[in-house]
């Protein structure tokens, strides 16, 4: 099979797309910007980005998809604002990528586990003393009151998000309060909201996790998957058992020797030409929520949040994604061994748990890994050993180190899972395999 048929046919599967035998339906044609169209190798996905570019969907979107050693194919379209005069999206256009900040942090992790230095059953009470005596609330969206938890937090726990552990973005009433109180708020939104976080915010990691240890659980640890801070917390174990900060281990480690040169922690001054707005759609209309020249991520965090923290593009995270698909090696340099790989994209879940996504109920063919979920079983339009992760202004990213292959979309705009890429994007792949002939035996 030619290299681009094999490229759109599984890539179509490693996306975990449904309605695969619908075609995707031709995107109005997008006027101008020649520049943003990076390869003609994938025309129904470039349809499909020029569609919602012409739709005012969005202001721009880049994807990066590849299989095994085939060059990556970029496909992009608009720009990285509604200004006319902004530029092109791009591979190297930078945005904020939330929660796949999660699965960077997860993997940095994988490495201090595979060096002996993190057990993956430790409990988190080894590295935090104070996790030692943790409760857990009765009456979790309604009241503070809890008893004492019977089993500890582990390591495997916070990368699962089973420890038990809550979040700003869902927690509810006194819960909430209590986080808005302590300054259990790992993460950035725009200036107005971060000038208010930063007033109570702890100004270090290890600050940060002794205030969560005060805060009564959500559930006991290892009962139920809830989404967390549990990769926060997973950074502040990063900097202590490595010894050495966490942002520095991470690109020291990770970062630079996947020549990800394109992954900040904040933007620095000389980058911020191509950093994108975020945007909200509010009553149908697309809000400058984030504007770049304002931004937060142009300053250093109050500490490098491990959930939530990073800004990349699609071509570093496709790097990243590379070296997950390729079992721990890029460009010849080896960060992780295969068998550490193939543990993090693994069923992780403690005995009895399920994963129920963001959105319980969401996905019933999924346990979940190092920070991601994990596709369990082949179904329609779905492959076995599938990993990824998605972010909060809807970027997407998977890859599959059984079948050698990967993808990520990148796009700002609010609010989460408002643009249906998980669905449209293997769609239109598989748009793409019909158009170059690939057999059809290659789909199953």
């Amino acid at each position: 099979m030619k290299a681009r048929s094999m490229l759109a046919a599984t890539l179509v599967l490693a996306a975990g797309g449904s309605a695969l035998a619908q075609q995707a339906r031709p995107a109005p044609a997008l006027p101008g910007d020649a520049e943003a169209r990076v390869t003609p190798a994938l025309p129904a996905t470039q349809a499909l980005f020029d569609g919602y570019v012409a739709q005012r969907r969005v202001p721009g979107i880049v994807g990066a998809f590849g299989v095994g050693d085939a060059p990556t194919a970029f496909v992009a379209s608009g720009r990285i604002a509604y200004d006319p005069s902004a530029p092109a999206a791009g591979p190297d256009s930078l945005w904020r990528i939330y929660s796949m900040t999660k699965p960077i942090t997860a993997m940095a992790a994988m490495i201090l586990i595979e060096e002996g230095k993190i057990g993956l059953d430790d409990p988190l009470s080894k590295y935090f003393p104070a996790f030692a005596r943790m409760r857990v609330l009765t009456s979790p969206d309604t009241s503070l009151e809890s008893k004492p938890a019977t089993r500890p937090i582990t390591i495997r726990e916070l990368l699962t998000h089973t420890a038990g552990l809550g979040y700003n973005i869902n927690a509810k009433g006194p819960l909430l309060k209590e986080y808005e109180r302590l300054g259990i708020l790992p993460a950035q939104l725009n200036a107005p909201t971060e000038a208010q976080a930063r007033a109570v915010r702890p100004k270090t990691l290890e600050e940060f996790a002794n205030r969560v240890a005060t805060v009564p659980l959500i559930a006991e640890p290892g009962t139920t998957w809830h989404y967390s801070i549990g990769l926060d917390i997973m950074g502040a174990v990063i900097e202590k058992a490595s010894g050495m900060p966490f942002d520095r281990f991470v690109q020291t480690r990770l970062l630079d020797p996947l020549q990800m040169t394109s992954t900040f922690w904040h933007v620095p001054a000389g980058d911020t030409s191509r950093f994108a707005t975020n945007y909200a759609v509010v009553d149908g209309r697309s809000l400058p929520i984030d504007p770049a020249a304002t931004s937060p991520y142009r300053q250093r965090p109050s500490f490098p949040y491990g959930g939530a923290g990073l800004v990349s593009s699609a071509r570093d995270y496709d790097r990243f994604l590379h070296m997950v698909q390729d079992s721990g090696t890029l460009d010849g340099v080896r960060v992780l061994k295969p068998e550490t790989i193939a543990l993090a994209t693994s069923n992780l879940l403690p005995p009895g748990v399920t994963f129920t996504g963001v959105t319980p109920g969401a996905n019933t063919n999924a346990g979940y890994g190092a920070g991601g979920y994990v596709i369990l079983a082949d179904k329609p339009g779905v492959m076995a050993g599938t990993w990824g992760w998605d972010g909060a202004a809807n970027t997407v990213a998977w890859a599959n180190p059984k079948r050698r292959m990967r993808g990520v979309v990148m796009v700002n705009i609010f609010p989460p899972g408002s643009l249906p890429l998980r669905a449209e994007v293997p769609r239109a792949l598989l748009a793409d395999a019909a158009r170059m002939n690939t057999p059809a035996g290659a789909l199953k």
